[in-house]
């Protein structure tokens, strides 16, 4: 398998540039999530990286070969780069076999190598007793490990996968979230999987890229990404993550650092080098909000809305003074808030986003 470099990578359409020197090195059998909400440029990185667009500046490698400058594009054919998309399209007149074959029939390979090909590809993702049904016989997700099969059976030293479990129902989803997982444990190879879905993402990924209006916002681990987002996109895009104003009263020391957030005073933590600054933000997650009895630390306002999702419900909230500001957590049963409810809440911790041009 091949490792990925993208290297300054600007990609214009006109006027726009839907990709903006974005850089991401990619390791050798590394499984790197691309996930951004809609129009953020992570299908057209897919596009260049499998050749299918040219690229405005910057160079793509493939196992430390070019395949694209703007002087220069090796065609899709030649970059053994294999593609799942979201739509199988699959030859309802053809067998499974035949499906995953047929390229390899187009190329001319002789049928003794094409048989033992299609038939370890078949091995790979656990459909070898399947290969004579056509695919109106297969549920959802065996077609889609037949479009998985017919992107292997051409030994790819890199496989793109470009929102493969879009059109598949929740129960779905979550096996072919383990097939995948299986898969590249078990093969090894180097994937790169474009998506907007964050559980997928977070569950598959050895890394995930966050993009943004063409833009490379962070890249991380997931955990990273949940607990030390490196702006306010990141913070309020991972997991519906809350951003608040803060004044940072200490300078950091040992990861932590005082910060007074809707005029509560708490310890965050911080990126080493912090020192006291206004007009600074904090993420914080609904696990860090509670509610306080009595007139303890915190800060007053008003319910908004309560939504019932069985076993619990998430509290909607509007601070006092702060009508621009909604807080939300969540409440096991038996649920005791109502919109319209006064509550007095507080923050537990909470991360302090590195001021602009310090983030990741």
């Amino acid at each position: 398998m091949a490792g990925l470099s993208i290297e300054n990578v600007t990609k214009r359409f006109g006027e726009t540039n839907a990709l903006d020197k974005v850089s991401i090195q990619v390791a050798d059998g590394e499984f790197l999530a691309v996930l951004g909400p809609s129009g953020c440029g992570k299908t057209t990185l897919l596009r260049m990286i499998a050749g299918f667009e040219t690229v405005s500046g910057g160079r793509i490698s493939i196992g430390g070969s070019d395949v694209s400058t703007p002087q220069m594009n090796v065609p899709p054919e030649k970059r053994r780069v294999g593609i799942v998309f979201q739509n199988y399209a699959l030859w309802p007149h053809m067998s499974v076999a035949e499906n995953i074959g047929y390229a390899l029939k187009v190329a001319g390979v002789s049928r003794a190598e094409r048989e033992a090909r299609v038939k370890a590809a078949l091995a790979l993702v656990n459909m070898e007793q399947y290969g004579e049904r056509r695919p109106a016989n297969l549920s959802g997700g065996q077609r889609q490990r037949v479009a998985l099969a017919r992107c292997l059976v051409a030994e790819p030293s890199l496989v793109l996968f470009d929102e493969p479990l879009a059109n598949l129902d929740v129960h779905l989803r979550a096996s072919m979230e383990d097939e995948f997982a299986d898969f590249h444990k078990r093969t090894g190879t180097t994937i790169l999987y474009i998506t907007h879905d964050q559980a997928e993402a977070m569950a598959l990924a050895d890394r995930i890229a966050v993009m943004d209006h063409g833009r490379l916002m962070q890249l991380a681990t997931p955990r990273e990404l949940y607990h030390e987002p490196a702006n306010e996109m990141v913070a309020s895009f991972i997991s519906q993550g809350m951003v608040l104003p803060a004044d940072v009263l200490t300078a950091e020391k040992k990861g932590e650092c005082k910060v007074r957030v809707l005029g509560q005073e708490l310890v965050v933590r911080c990126r080493p080098g912090e020192k006291p600054r206004r007009d600074a933000r904090i993420c914080c997650r609904a696990s860090q909000i509670e509610a306080v009895k009595g007139k303890g630390d915190g800060f007053d306002g008003s319910v908004t809305r309560a939504v019932y999702r069985g076993g619990a419900a998430r509290i909607e909230f509007e601070p006092d003074g702060a009508q621009q500001t909604c807080l939300h957590f969540d409440q096991p049963d038996p649920v005791s808030f109502a919109a319209g409810d006064r509550a007095r809440l507080r923050l537990t911790s909470g991360w302090l986003i590195p001021a602009a041009g310090e983030g990741a």
